[in-house]
């Protein structure tokens, strides 16, 4: 992977801030043209740094008041490429990773409440190939946010 430098740990921090940030207001901070950030942005999409861009919005406001991290123990772990497959099917698993530990995949999911999430766990959960799984509801998420850029170790 090609390294990053100083302007494009500025850009990417700018624009993890606030990714409506207008390209030459970039500029302006950066003291480069508008052109040159555009090519930047473009690079690191190329590269892979920056994965694309959405909005983010409040799971409670839009009726998914219920976040929980569940932890699935697979009945057959060498299985664990179709249980993901199976799980992107499931819209409110919205994470899925692959852990050490006592799981072999770990993912956060949102509900509409308490049943939706029993629902979820005992209809689609447990019936792609878990042998076991533990959930963790999260009642507030005092943190969110992106990781910030730095490539410049001390």
């Amino acid at each position: 992977m090609q390294a990053l430098d100083e302007l494009d740990e500025k850009i990417l921090n700018m624009i993890a801030n606030d990714a409506r940030i207008p390209f030459l207001e970039v500029a302006r901070k950066c003291n480069v043209s508008g052109a040159a950030i555009h090519q930047r942005i473009q690079k690191l999409q190329q590269m892979g740094v920056i994965k694309g861009s959405q909005y983010c919005f409040d799971p409670a406001m839009v009726g998914n008041g219920t976040c929980a991290f569940v932890g699935l123990l697979l009945k057959d772990p060498s299985d664990s490429d179709r249980v993901v497959e199976e799980l992107k099917n499931v819209p409110e698993v919205v994470e899925c990773h692959y852990t050490t530990g006592d799981y072999d995949l770990f993912v956060k999911l949102y509900a509409h409440d308490n049943a939706h999430l029993l629902s979820l766990i005992h209809d689609k959960l447990q019936r792609i190939g878990i042998q076991r799984s533990e959930t963790m509801v999260s009642f507030h998420e005092p943190i969110n946010r992106q990781m910030p850029i730095c490539t410049q170790h001390d």
